[in-house]
């Protein structure tokens, strides 16, 4: 009897499904969630179609352990899906001149993923111990909130020549960072831009926080090397300023 015109043979299936399958994982390291999934679920139905027709036992067996993985990596990216369109395309928050509650791991919770692998800062006053503790404060957020980060880039300007001191102070701050983030599997890279003016944070999963004033919002606290705030940012005053927020979803 032959067979139905809607059948294909095993041996065609399979190498459309790897093609599928190959374009699924593309997509996904692209980012690109939501075509990925749709990938992934007709490679999966391919794959499904060919295990059908295999008797070997070892080979449905890996048939099927493939289509668990696919399976469980498009279920984990529509959970991303349906977690990112919970949260607003832009959102403005507006900081109060001594509000307190807002450390960098309070604003950035909400974006940390386990997609977040990399991260771009671009912020023209990272120059003063004040400024490079805020760094490091950010890093370990970042650390916190996303446990495959791995790669973090800031771009900055120099302390200038006409303050050779700072300049001095600058390079063996971010260097130190650069050694401390090491410990964690972090890379740390920088460099410098004197036509740097806009204050961006870049995270590779979509989303970008903008701060008015850049990581240094946060007010000084007095001498006292006990002040309540020195540790726990959430408790320290800031200065007013504005975040936005914005996937880039929301400039197609």
């Amino acid at each position: 009897m032959s067979k139905s015109s809607n059948t294909v043979p095993v041996p065609d299936i399979e190498p459309s499904a790897a093609q599928v399958l190959c374009r699924a994982v593309q997509l996904d390291q692209e980012k690109k969630y939501s075509e990925a999934v749709t990938c992934y679920e007709q490679g999966i139905r391919l794959l499904l179609q060919a295990a059908k027709g295999v008797h070997d036992a070892k080979k449905r067996d890996h048939y099927k352990k493939k289509i668990e993985e696919y399976l469980a990596r498009a279920e984990n990216l529509k959970q991303l899906n349906a977690d990112a369109k919970k949260l607003q395309k832009h959102t403005r928050i507006e900081i109060g001149e001594g509000d307190k509650g807002y450390s960098y791991g309070t604003l950035l919770l909400p974006y940390l993923d386990s997609n977040l692998t990399s991260v771009t800062v671009e912020d023209p006053y990272i120059r003063t111990t004040s400024q490079l503790y805020n760094l490091q404060r950010f890093s370990e957020a970042l650390i916190a909130g996303a446990p495959n980060f791995r790669s973090l880039h800031l771009v900055t300007s120099c302390g200038g020549q006409s303050t050779s001191g700072q300049a001095e102070v600058q390079k063996k701050g971010l260097q130190e960072i650069s050694e401390a983030l090491a410990l964690h599997n972090v890379s740390f890279t920088y460099c410098f831009s004197e036509s740097l003016h806009d204050r961006d944070i870049k995270l590779d999963n979509g989303w970008t926080i903008q701060i008015g004033r850049g990581l240094d919002y946060f007010q000084r606290l007095d001498r006292n090397r006990f002040s309540i705030g020195s540790g726990d940012y959430n408790l320290r005053p800031c200065r007013q300023t504005t975040v936005d927020i914005f996937h880039t979803s929301a400039l197609r």
